[in-house]
Order: structure tokens, then sequence, then C-alpha cells
């Protein structure tokens, strides 16, 4: 007895799949299926078979391949059965198994609440990424799932919908399988907004006969048009726009439903690339053009490969309609996208690696989708930025601007040259230093809009991307590069302060060429988590480890507790002789005359000495000064800062930038931003077009000196900075 199902399953597929092998092979596949699900039941009340067998005629229509049918028709075997991978992969083989296991493991996320929805989305995209086909199937999943939705639970209803318009809708359209993608959007918009659903399913229905007599009528005022022209091979379709477009135009564009002017569509097929310009030709010669309304997609095709013609005329009766022109081969594109190209053809050997490769070629989004999934293990992003990335970079890119050379880069609505830049290459945009979009310099802030041709300044001396670019970058992607860059320059920073302590302290303690590797670390530091140099130098500059302690652990001096209790006491003592105007003290003298030295202008923080002059007193100086080493070594005195210091001190920074006008506003800002003082300031442009700045600040500490470096350091055109001192 014949198997209806069965047969309505051939019936989709027969008209392309013609080896007996391969039909043998799916039928398999089906009673398998058939059996293992029997006496299961869906919402609806019907068989759970009838789910499975509905998922591979969706890829039937798209003209999949044998080996995609099955493992639609298996794809919920594994989960809701005894049926187990291997099984699967003894009876089809591991290609099969593996393409059953990836629609399996997106099957088991959407629904565990104590897992957040961002991870379970990564996780699905991450297992879409290994291969173009376990994509496909999960989409065909989920098309028959939004059309069996009504016998769901509102909650479940709403949930559905949601996900499928944030991601599966997008999948499609970057898929370009307009259809499916068009009955997505329109289904779950009933369950996610069901009264604009009906409000604009009604006006449709409303006014269709209506719009049907003018499709009509302009189709055939076309006709007549081409044929007077000596135009043949052509087709003529008409249709009118689905309902989620519409929607998104009266809610997007604030639009009433007679406000929208494009409802109607009509589709022109031709023989061959030329006849397209020579159909739009035609067009324009006899009906009115609106002006900004026509696109070139044949010679810029879109990044989902869609090719066409587009413009928007008004006819003599005062009918806007849109007119879409293209080849066959093109059509089929519009209609399946990627798909097409990945339909099954009878004597081609399948390769998911070549298809892989292939399709990452053809579509640049799928490319960087693989990109990610391969650096998934090795970036630290979480999973919001992971699927932010993918939503708002990928999915929902609709800006395409053009590099020098012609490429077309697509980025997210309102990106500025700062994703342009990173978008490139990481290094193009941490060395950015300014944009020139069609020919013309503009701030970084610019927003880019399509069509925009872009051009990257880059500067190598560049000390790279300001906390400031955050709030100008409007891609994922760019700001978890800016993010990383800042971070790493933040840890780079203070292991520089680490290492500086602790060189002073060497030099303090006339240390020369010390051996400070890994080894001595974990030895002495391990029992504090720190087991290397790097880390040993990053709790140094955090002030988390004295430079002393580990001078001291080199030197092999291990401190007698009782000995730091007495050094405790003696400090706090020192602290009643501290010199109030200076804030040093010098151990046996209760009123010094002190002064602190004007070549190093040393500040708490850094390790200091004294030098009794003959008729100066007593001047402090930085251990690292030069001067130090030109001093009679009996005349040299023991100084300490007191550890209740509270007063201002001054020192000079230096910085070397490039010679915008606006440079030294944005390092005053900078500095009054962190509360810090200036006394005075120095600014001079160079012959090579440098701008030197040199500083005078008033700060507490070192570590507030450093600080307010780092933040100097993130100024867009900003090359270095570091400390300045009067040598001579």
């Amino acid at each position: 007895m014949t198997d209806p199902l069965w047969s309505s399953l051939v019936q989709s597929f027969d008209s392309y799949i013609k080896r007996e092998s391969d039909i043998k092979l799916i039928e398999k596949a089906y009673f398998l299926a058939k059996e293992k699900h029997e006496g299961q039941m869906r919402k609806s009340g019907e068989p759970y078979i009838t789910h499975p067998v509905a998922v591979a005629k969706v890829i039937a229509d798209l003209h999949g391949g044998p080996a995609t049918i099955i493992a639609a028709l298996l794809h919920d075997t594994v989960e809701d059965t005894a049926l187990s991978l291997k099984d699967v992969e003894n009876g089809f083989g591991l290609d099969i198994a593996q393409l059953v296991d990836g629609v399996t493991k997106i099957g088991k996320l959407s629904f565990n609440q104590k897992v957040s929805q961002a991870d379970n989305h990564q996780k699905m995209l991450l297992a879409m990424a290994k291969d173009i086909r376990v994509i496909l199937i999960k989409i065909a999943d989920r098309l028959h799932n939004v059309r069996t939705l009504e016998s769901m639970t509102p909650e479940k209803q709403y949930k559905i919908a949601t996900e499928t318009l944030e991601i599966y809708a997008p999948l499609a359209h970057r898929l370009g399988i307009f259809r499916i993608k068009a009955e997505l959007e329109d289904r779950s918009l009933r369950y996610t907004d069901p009264p604009m659903y009906y409000r604009v399913s009604n006006m449709i229905q409303a006014k269709k006969a209506e719009r049907e007599a003018s499709i009509d009528q302009v189709i055939s005022n076309i006709k007549l048009l081409f044929e007077a022209s000596e135009l043949i091979n052509f087709e003529i379709k008409g249709r009118i726009k689905n309902i989620f477009s519409i929607y998104k135009k009266m809610v997007r564009d604030e639009k009433q439903f007679e406000d929208i002017y494009d409802l109607l569509a009509v589709r022109i097929i031709v023989d061959r690339v030329e006849t397209c310009y020579q159909a739009l030709g035609i067009i324009h010669a006899n009906f009115t053009p609106i002006p900004r309304r026509f696109k070139d997609y044949i010679a810029v095709p879109k990044p989902n490969m869609y090719q066409s013609l587009h413009t928007t005329v008004l006819s003599d009766d005062g009918t806007l309609f849109e007119v879409q022109i293209r080849t066959p081969e093109m059509d089929q594109i519009a209609e399946y996208g990627i798909a097409a190209h990945w339909a099954y053809k009878e004597n081609k050997t399948y390769s998911k690696e070549r298809e892989q490769f292939e399709i990452a070629q053809k579509l640049k989004w799928y490319g960087e989708l693989l990109k990610m999934s391969e650096d998934s293990d090795e970036t630290s992003a979480s999973a919001e930025e992971f699927v932010g990335t993918i939503k708002g970079d990928i999915l929902d890119a609709n800006v395409y601007v053009f590099t020098p050379k012609g490429e077309v880069i697509e980025l997210p609505k309102g990106s500025t040259p700062i994703d342009f830049a990173y978008r490139i290459h990481t290094d193009i945009g941490n060395k950015m230093v300014g944009a020139i979009v069609n020919n013309r310099i503009v701030t970084l802030d610019y927003e880019l809009d399509t069509g925009d041709i872009v051009s990257v300044k880059i500067n190598k001396n560049s000390q790279g991307p300001s906390e400031d670019w955050l709030k100008i970058a409007k891609s994922q992607h760019a700001r978890h590069k800016i993010k990383g860059f800042l971070n790493k320059l933040n840890r780079d920073s203070l292991i520089q302060m680490g290492k500086d302590a602790l060189d002073r302290e060497l030099v303090a303690n006339k240390v020369t060429e010390p051996q400070l590797d890994d080894t001595f670390v974990k030895k002495h530091f391990e029992k504090n988590m720190i087991t290397n140099v790097p880390d040993m130098l990053l709790e140094i500059g955090k002030g988390n480890l004295s430079p002393k302690t580990v001078v001291n652990k080199f030197l092999g001096l291990e401190v007698d507790p009782q000995v730091l209790l007495q050094r405790q006491m003696e400090k706090a003592a020192k602290q009643l002789t501290t010199h109030s105007e200076t804030g040093v003290v010098i151990e046996g003298l209760t009123s010094p005359q002190l002064k602190l030295a004007n070549c190093c202008l040393p500040i708490p923080g850094d390790p200091i000495i004294g030098y009794v002059t003959k008729n100066s007193g007593i001047v402090i100086h930085a251990t690292f000064c030069p001067n130090c080493r030109q001093f009679e070594e009996n005349r040299l005195i023991e100084a300490f800062w007191s550890t209740e210091v509270t007063r201002k001190y001054a020192t000079w920074i230096k910085l070397v930038g490039g010679a915008k006008t606006t440079l030294l506003s944005e390092v005053v800002n900078t500095v009054n931003a962190s509360q810090i003082s200036i006394a005075e300031v120095n600014a001079m442009t160079t012959s090579s077009l440098e701008m030197i700045i040199k500083i005078k600040v008033s700060v507490n500490n070192s570590a507030q000196l450093q600080t307010l470096m780092v933040n100097l350091r993130k100024i867009s055109e900003i090359y270095s900075v570091e400390r300045d001192f009067k040598w001579d």
C-alpha cells in the first residue's frame, strides 16, 4: 500500500534527484524516522513524522541534496527517540551523522532558562558556522514551526516569533533566500505585534483587487512597449509587497499606509545583462522616474549575491510602482540566494570543505562568521558581545561603502570611519589618525552612508585609540577591538610603572644586571599567585607588591618579624620630623633646611636622596637623577617621603603628537578632567609637522602622574608621553 506522506515527499525532489541509490537512501531515512517517531504527536495533534517531512520538503524546494534531505528527516530522532548518532553514522555515513549532530545541538539550546539567551544564540551560531547545510536545515525547521505556531501557548508563540525575527529571518535574508525570509517575517509578526499585523493585512486585502488590476495594467503597458521596441525573450511578473516590509516602513519611518508609495512591484526577467539596461531605458523613456530611487545592484551586487536593477516610476494614471530588472540566473539567486549555488547537481561530488570555501568567498559575512567561530576559543568576548556582533554587525548590516580600490565594505547603520578602519584590519584601526570620505577630510564621528568612498589616514607612531572612540564606534567588532587595545595599554603601562619602580630600587641598592627570571618569581611569589616576571611587575605597578620586597628576596635578605616591627616604629617616629614644606624626612634632623631639586623635581613615589650643599642646605634629588653621579659620596644623606604628605608637587610632562589644531586643547581638557592643576604650558610645531607640548602639572604622587600619562596617551594624534627633566 502506498504511503501518502512518502509519496508527497518524493514529488518534492523527483524533478532533480534521479539516481536510484539516492532515492533508496532517502526512503530508508523516511521509514526509520517514521518508526522512531511512532506514537509521538505534535501540539497540533498531527503525527510527529509530519514535521521532519515538512522540513525535508522545504530543503527539497531549495534543491538540497540527498544528504541534507536525509538529515532533515532524522534531525529530531537523536534528541527525541532511542536512535543514537552512532546508529545514524552506521546507517547513513559520517557526513549525515555530523549534520544531524549539528542540528541536534542547536535544538538543545533554546529553552533552558538557567542559561542566558545570548549564550544559547552564540552556541547556535557557532554550530551553524561549521556547515552551511546546518543553517539551511535549521531555517527550514523554524519555517515549519512558525507555520504551526497556532497550537502553542501565547508565551511560546511570542518567544519563538521574536527569536525568528531576531535570528532566523535575518539569516535567511543574509543567505538571500527571500521567499523564506518574507514568510518567516509575516508569520512571526502575527504573534509579536498582532494589532499591527491584522491592521496591515486588512488594508492590503481591502485594496487587493484594485492593486492587482493596477499591476495587470502596468504589465500590459510594459509588454506593448517592449514589443514595439523589438525586445524579445522577456517575462514580466507583478506582486504586492509582503506585510512585514510594509509594517517596517510604517513603524520605522512613521508613515501611514496611504503614504507608502511603492507597495506594487513589477519584476522583468530578460535573457542577458545588456538587455537589462535596454529594458531600463525603455521604462525610463515612457514612465516618470522618481529621483534617487534608481539602484544598480548588477554593477554592485548586494553582499548576499543579489543582483538586479531597481527603479521606482510613476505611470500616467498616477500609480507609483517599483521595477526590478534581472536575468533568469539573477532571478534564481533572488529567490533562493546561496541555496541556488548550493543546489544539488546529479553528477557533482559534494565536498563540504569546498562548499564552505566557495560560499565564504561569495558571502563575506559568512566568511566573517567562520572566522569568529575559529577564534571563539581564543577571544575573551562575552556571549553578549559575540551575539551583539553577529546581530548588529552581520545580520543587521545595511550600509555599503567602498575602499579606494572599489571593494565593498558592509557596516551597520550609523557606522563611522572608525568602524570602517577596524573592519579592514585591526592594525589599521589602531594606527588611524584621520579619514577621507568622497575626497573630503571628515571627523572620526562622521556617519557613513551607502556609496561613500572611504580611505583611512594612519600614522605608525600613533599611540592608538582612546576611550572616546568607544562613544563613536557603532559596530560591536570595532568596540571589542578598541577595548582590547585599551586593556592591554593599561596593563602595559602598569608593568612599565612596576619596572621603573623596581629599577630605581635596584639602583638604590647598587644592584647591577640582576637575574630576575620566572624561576626566581615562582620560587618567592608563587604563593601570592605570581608566577612570571610580567605579572610581578604588574603587581608592583598596582602597588600590591613592594619593589623593596623583591630586591630583598634577590639579595637574600629575609626580614625578621621583630625587625619589621622595629622599622615600622622607627618609620612612625620619622613622621614626627617631616619637613613641612617638602614632605621629606631626614632621619635625626628635626628642622632641616630642605628644598627639592629643580633638575629632577622629585615627587612622592620617586626614590630620593639628600645632598648637603655648602650654602643651600640639603637638596633632595631623585636617585635616578644623573646629577647624583657627580656628588661627593660623603655629602649624601638618606631621605624618605613622609607617609602623610598632603601638599602638591610640580613636575613636567613632555608630549609629542601630530600638528592637529585642537590637540593642545584636548591635552588641557584631559588634564583638567583628571582634576590636576596646570602651572605652565609650552607648545611648538617642528619642521616635520609634529607638535611638542611641555606641560607643568601639580600632582600628589607618582601614581597620580602615571594615571594622567596613561590618559594622555589615549588622545588621538598623541605619539608619545613621558616625564620631562632638566638634566643640564
